[in-house]
């Protein structure tokens, strides 16, 4: 069973490719925060992530205020948090014009930007994704502000990067239907960088997505995101998986700090708030959906979580009609 497929299966992805460049050392582009970002790329996203797949040539990337990272050719650099940052090659500062840059994103322009000193070369295309903060809470939780992986490593990366390349000259062209094909591509991209960085976490690792690789956690945790609504105990989770009910509790407790049962409170109400923006449903009917038989019960617990009682929640948390709750 895999937990991280449970998670993302309850979200709904949103991807595309928005940017591509040809630049020529040196240069420097600066990236705002996604909330900035966000309303000219996606209006009313609840949350967006931003990457940058480098095709040729190298460069460096940071966030600011922190060190810089040297990027190669397959290297792809992913922001999960939204933090402002910057890509760079070259000795000195040369800024890409930033209305130029605006103009090709609002127009949907995908021919390679040309900007730079007239030195070496680096090519890239920059992606985005939306999801819902809430519903992918474990994994973005668990993500540090910036990581880096390399697709060609293996075929399937290869695959995967000879194909975006084919669909951004397609859409460049506006070939019809190649801009849907290519965010289906985008979000694959996303999850296999997800994969390919808990492939490479460090034993010792803890936190979400290194409790979802261990065989007993990570089976747990695919239990509980795949019935959330069930009346989970701690001897019928552990029987699920195979180990004693104290071995499951230190082990989930080593990688998530709370033990099981927490956790699942924990998910449930995550689910509840999303329900509460998302949906019309009556807040009786939104408590049972998560499991609770009692609507004071649901009441009391996500308030402690959240502050505020549902119906409040509700009223100061819910979208306008039209809009793109975790799009």
């Amino acid at each position: 069973m895999d937990a991280f497929s449970e998670v993302l299966s309850g979200v709904r992805l949103k991807g595309a490719m928005f940017f591509r460049a040809e630049f020529s050392a040196p240069w420097r582009l600066s990236t705002p925060h996604c909330r900035v970002l966000a309303p000219v790329l996606v209006p009313g996203a609840a949350h967006m992530v931003v990457y940058h797949f480098v095709v040729e040539g190298t460069a460096r990337a940071g966030v600011e205020g922190g060190p810089d990272v040297e990027l190669s050719a397959g290297d792809i650099v992913v922001f999960p948090h939204g933090d402002p940052h910057h890509l760079s090659a070259g000795p000195h500062t040369n800024p890409v014009d930033s209305a130029a840059l605006l103009a090709r994103i609002t127009t949907g322009d995908l021919s390679p930007m040309q900007a730079g000193g007239g030195g070496a070369i680096t090519r890239f295309v920059c992606g985005y994704m939306t999801l819902d903060p809430l519903l992918c809470g474990p994994i973005l939780e668990s993500l540090p502000a910036m990581l880096t992986v390399n697709v060609r490593t293996d075929p399937a990366g290869q695959w995967l990067e000879q194909s975006i390349l084919h669909l951004l000259e397609e859409a460049a062209s506006d070939r019809a239907g190649s801009e849907a094909m290519l965010a289906k591509l985008s979000e694959a991209l996303f999850v296999d960088t997800v994969r390919r960085h808990v492939a490479g976490l460090a034993d010792q690792s803890t936190g979400w997505l290194a409790g979802a690789r261990d065989a007993v956690v990570g089976k747990s945790l695919a239990l509980l995101h795949k019935r959330p609504e069930h009346p989970w105990t701690i001897a019928e989770l552990a029987a699920a998986v195979g180990v004693s009910r104290s071995a499951l509790v230190e082990r989930f407790t080593r990688y998530l700090s709370d033990p099981p049962m927490a956790y699942l409170t924990g998910w449930r109400l995550r689910l509840a708030a999303q329900a509460l923006t998302s949906s019309s449903k009556g807040i009786a009917d939104v408590a049972a959906a998560v499991g609770y038989e009692s609507e004071a019960a649901f009441n009391r617990a996500f308030k402690r979580a959240f502050g505020v009682p549902p119906a409040r929640y509700r009223r100061e948390t819910r979208k306008p009609a039209g809009s793109h709750v975790g799009a």
